[in-house]
């Protein structure tokens, strides 16, 4: 039999149907790989291995009737941001010590209705707040990737860097994340797998820890563009628990993939050829320009004019949305408590204590921009220049654009507790270079793999495309993998 582990969803799938092994095997050879390998990736923060193997048993009596559903019997990791009931939910924060939600995210509902089998609840940044994962309380996830001839241990990236970091090592055939400023693409492109950011309203937020409401969007990180393409398929839907989300019929996505782009319009900004760009990042775009170009796509120059400010205006709205999504956090009605001699000092207490240093920085940031004296001068301003952000790109699809191709990280990833950036907040915040124009927009967006820089590192490509326009980014997408081929880490850690 072959490793079971080494395979897509889409081939489990089929061999499940055929009856090639069951459930409850495929679910069991990942609770293996998940305990040789967790105790040096550190991708989950909880393992549910009872619960894996009764979802299994009951994927596997629906399959022996037939019945089974789009994911029957597809083991997946869970971002601790996403509520699961009865199981803990603490969005690897402090403060929600032993927390476990009665009701259950519509995302993860979507899934468990399709079959799919839950392995465990998976690191991330504290509050989705980082581009590294080391803000978890539970410590930093480690990249299954690592540099030639080097030990140093990287980042996988964040906010979902647990999720990134289970798909590429094995530790699950798919996970879900979330992405605020590029928190499922980033974490994709550092670890050489798929993640795809959906349009604002494709995916119910009702049941995800919040973070800043109006970028918030949940999506999948996947092994290859089918997968992400699968996985979508079943977490999008309407939801009438989260007025935000749209009611449009969610397209079968997998029918974009291997069909010709010939003939699409590729824009490509201008903006991102930002001043000290890397030329092995530089390079790599010119390569997925040319991978397009050879498949048929019409390659055209565009212009992004605000691009420049869409990373200061993010880094006030999103923090100004923390700030009053955290405030509910005060230790009355769950999660940890730090008595004090009154309430006012026990709110006090216990959010100092339960929050981490890079939640408390945003929330005092986002406090102090939405403040009487300083509301028009920061808060509505990044406002306004996110409305003209939004236009550019409706300009630019306007004219006839089907997506748009970028780089989507400054770098391979880095090392674990790098100092430079550990000691600078501003230059971890420049990671989001790339990726936060689209959440300021409501866009969808694809990290694909791409290409190993020097180091033999993963480096991922992003096409952006048209709102609900995420077909396309798929069929594009596919054409980039099948171009630049398939990207796996050396199993160290088992």
């Amino acid at each position: 039999m072959t490793d079971l582990t080494k395979l897509t969803i889409a081939e489990a799938r089929e061999a499940l149907k055929r009856k090639d092994f069951t459930a409850t095997d495929l679910t069991s050879a990942f609770l293996k790989n998940i305990e040789a390998g967790n105790g040096a990736l550190n991708a989950y923060v909880a393992v549910t291995a009872d619960k894996a193997l009764e979802m299994a048993k009951a994927s596997d009596e629906r399959l022996a009737k037939g019945e089974g559903g789009a994911l029957e019997g597809i083991p997946l990791g869970v971002k601790d941001l996403f509520a699961t009931k009865g199981i803990h939910t603490q969005a690897c924060s402090h403060v929600l010590d032993g927390f476990k939600p009665t009701y259950e995210s519509t995302v993860t509902s979507n899934l468990w209705a399709d079959g799919a089998v839950m392995l465990g609840k998976l690191n991330m940044d504290e509050f989705a707040m980082g581009s590294s994962n080391e803000s978890s309380y539970y410590g930093p996830a480690v990249n299954p990737w690592k540099a030639k001839g080097s030990d140093e241990k990287l980042v996988p990236g964040g906010s979902s860097g647990g999720s990134a970091a289970a798909v590429a090592a094995r530790l699950c055939m798919g996970a879900t994340a979330t992405d605020t400023g590029g928190s499922i693409r980033q974490p994709a492109a550092f670890t050489g797998t798929v993640g795809i950011k959906p349009t604002y309203g494709r995916c119910s937020r009702w049941g995800v820890v919040a973070y800043a409401s109006s970028l918030d969007q949940a999506g999948p990180i996947a092994h290859d563009v089918r997968d992400a393409a699968i996985l979508l398929k079943s977490m999008a839907s309407v939801d009438a628990k989260d007025t935000t989300s749209v009611d449009i019929e969610v397209p079968d996505y997998e029918a974009a993939i291997g069909q010709s782009v010939k003939g699409l319009k590729i824009g490509i900004p201008a903006e991102y050829r930002i001043e000290g760009l890397p030329a092995e990042i530089d390079a790599l775009w010119k390569q997925g320009i040319q991978m397009l170009k050879d498949a048929g796509a019409e390659i055209v120059d565009i212009s992004l004019p605000h691009t420049k400010y869409a990373l200061p205006a993010y880094y006030i709205v999103a923090p100004a949305e923390a700030s009053s999504n955290l405030a509910r956090y005060d230790g009355v009605r769950y999660g940890l408590r730090v008595p004090g001699k009154d309430i006012v000092e026990m709110y006090e207490n216990s959010r100092a204590a339960g929050f981490g240093s890079e939640v408390q920085r945003r929330i005092l940031v986002g406090t102090y921009v939405l403040s009487a004296g300083y509301y028009d001068a920061y808060y509505l301003k990044a406002q306004k220049v996110r409305t003209l952000i939004k236009r550019d790109f409706e300009q630019a699809f306007h004219a006839g654009v089907d997506a748009i191709l970028t780089p989507i990280t400054p770098s391979s990833a880095f090392a674990i507790g790098d100092k430079e950036l550990a000691a600078d907040p501003v230059k971890m915040y420049l990671q989001d270079v790339f990726s936060v124009t689209l959440n300021m927009a409501g866009l969808p967006g694809i990290s694909v793999p791409a290409g190993l820089d020097s180091k033999g590192l993963p480096l991922g490509l992003q096409l952006i495309g048209r709102p609900f326009g995420e077909s396309t980014l798929f069929q594009t997408a596919s054409v980039i993998e099948q171009a630049a081929g398939r990207f796996t880490p050396e199993a160290w850690w088992a």
